[in-house]
Formats: C-alpha cells, sequence, structure tokens
C-alpha cells in the first residue's frame, strides 16, 4: 500500500529524516512513534506530498507521490496535527468545501458529509462557526475532512490531542471502525492509545527506524526475551524438578509464596518460545496444580525509551 524507499530530509547540516524506508501493508492500523524532533511529522508530510524529499522514494498504491501527485493523493486521507481548518466557516461549510475540492461526486457529496458528521460525531454543531468551537471539536471537524472520501489510506497526526477522555474514547473506536477498511498510519505520543488500537508499531529515532513490531511483541523482542510468572500449590523442591525437565528454559528462579504450601516461579525463555502450553502439561503431569500464571514483559513505554536512546517525549 505505500512504499517508502531511502528517504531523507535535509536543512543545510541537519538531517531530519535518514536512509528511512518501511512498507506499510493494506487493512492494518499502525502507530508510528519517535521523541520530539525524531522526524515522524517530516516524515508524513514527506509521505503525503506537501513535504518534497532530499532524497529517496514513496509510492502510495504504485503512484509516486512525486512523479504522479494527484493519482497518489487521492488515496490519501491526512490529519495534520493542526487541522487546517477555515475559521469563518461552518463545520458543514468547510466539509461541503473539501468534498469539492477532493473531487467527490456532486450526488454523493452531501450523503458522504452527513456520514463523516455522524462518524465524528459533531452533527449538532454543522451550522456553528469553527472558531467558536472547542479544541476538542475543532479536531474533531479536521478528522472529519481526513475521512471525506473515505480514501484506502488514512493518515492521521495526533488525531486525539485536546479531546476530553470520554472524546478520546469515542475517537479511538471511530479508528478501529475505520481500520476494517481502511489503513491507518497513526502517529501519537499516548502510549496507551497504541496499545489499545494499533496493529503494528513503527518507531524512529534520529530520522531512522529503530524498532518494529506488534505492542505485544515489541516488549520481549527488544528484551530478548520472555518472561512468566506462575504460581503452584507444590513445595519449592517439586517445582524445580519440573522446570530443570524443560530444556527450552534459560533460567529460572524460585521463592516461598505467602499463600501456605505456595510456590512462586519465574521462567526466562528465548522471545520466540511461549512456555505456557508445555509449563500447564508438566505441572498436570506432576499433579502439581497451577493457581495463577502471568506473562511479564516490557511495557511499550520501557521499550520506547530503551530504543530511542532513553529520550522521553
Amino acid at each position: 500500500m505505500i512504499e517508502v524507499k531511502n528517504l531523507v530530509k535535509k536543512y543545510g547540516d541537519h538531517t531530519a529524516v535518514n536512509n528511512l524506508s518501511f512498507t506499510i501493508e493494506p487493512g492494518k492500523i499502525y502507530g508510528f512513534l519517535g521523541p520530539n524532533g525524531a522526524g515522524k511529522s517530516t516524515t508524513m508530510n514527506m509521505i503525503t506530498g506537501y513535504l518534497a524529499a532530499t532524497e529517496g522514494q514513496v509510492i502510495i498504491n504504485g503512484h509516486d507521490i512525486y512523479e504522479e501527485p494527484e493519482e497518489a493523493k487521492k488515496c490519501i486521507g491526512y490529519l495534520p496535527e493542526i487541522p487546517p481548518l477555515y475559521m469563518d466557516m461552518t463545520p458543514g461549510e468547510y466539509l461541503r468545501f473539501a468534498a469539492e475540492l477532493k473531487k467527490i461526486k456532486k450526488s454523493d457529496r452531501e450523503d458522504q458529509v452527513q456520514r463523516v458528521m455522524r462518524m465524528t460525531g459533531i452533527v449538532e454543531m454543522e451550522h456553528r462557526l469553527i472558531k467558536n468551537l472547542s479544541k476538542g471539536y475543532k479536531q474533531r471537524v479536521g478528522l472529519a475532512q481526513a475521512i471525506l472520501g473515505f480514501p484506502e489510506i488514512i493518515i492521521l497526526d495526533e488525531p486525539t490531542v485536546g479531546l476530553d477522555p470520554k472524546q478520546i474514547i469515542e475517537i479511538r473506536e471511530v479508528i478501529k471502525k475505520l481500520g476494517k477498511d481502511h489503513t491507518v498510519i497513526l502517529s501519537t505520543h499516548i502510549m496507551q492509545e497504541v496499545s489499545a488500537v494499533c496493529d503494528e508499531v513503527l518507531i524512529i529515532a534520529k530520522g531512522e527506524l529503530v524498532a518494529r513490531d506488534t505492542p505485544d511483541n515489541l516488549g520481549k523482542h527488544v528484551e530478548g526475551s520472555n518472561t512468566i510468572e506462575v504460581l503452584c500449590s507444590a513445595p519449592d523442591y517439586k517445582v524445580k524438578a519440573i522446570l530443570n525437565k524443560m530444556s527450552k528454559i534459560k533460567k529460572y528462579e524460585v521463592f516461598h509464596a505467602t499463600e501456605e504450601q505456595c510456590t512462586k516461579a519465574v521462567i526466562t525463555t528465548g522471545p520466540d518460545y511461549d512456555v505456557r502450553e508445555d509449563l500447564f502439561y508438566a505441572c498436570a503431569a506432576a499433579k502439581c496444580p497451577i493457581l495463577g500464571m502471568q506473562s511479564s514483559t516490557m511495557s511499550l513505554e520501557d521499550v520506547f525509551i530503551k530504543v530511542t536512546g532513553g529520550r522521553k517525549e
């Protein structure tokens, strides 16, 4: 759907994006993360054709964004960090104007405008001036503009900034629904948003891609291991005997639990091995009941700090 090839953006002696390459597949929601100044917004602006690259290519659905800009941009809906709104228009006027700019058929325009207003919860604001709306509603109008025309690719730069908790949940639900029929790229500072919404995460630092995986897999692959905590209703020697027979376990630690006659074990394996099923059957065969089991991997926040060299947002 999107191919970014050796993308470079320089401002004088400063390199904002450094030889960046990645592909975006259809039908997924991607989280785009990076510290301030890492090149996130610059990359998004180059992908959408708002900013020229110093070097490299961006291919959108088979069209080069710089050589075939009109064809490529037909595939994209874009919400910049600061929504491009006309303050003296109403949301209804603005969206009808945007529909005309996007060359949506006249017969479809009103239906689409009403549809995106319902999706983003701005129907009641249709006839108010945009300048009189709250920041949250202005953000919703910008999101409605990005969705208008229902392009194959929707790129959202900080779509929930300025929204209250209830509005954030509502917009996340909109994004999830969009992900069923569209490819969505979402830039955000909110790690919970990535975990709740995104299928894959791309993290960039100093203009380079430093990590890419699902939110669940990022922690264990960056850490290089998978950790499981298990609570067994058995003495420690019995738990140790079970674990010693499991060759794929790298290491383990055993502790006396607060519960009487129980033992807690912290088990470490390789990042690609899930020990839980084998452990269940081994404990069942030894008549060692498992009372609790949970995975313990690095949080997305810890992964972010580690792969970006400790630079927080």
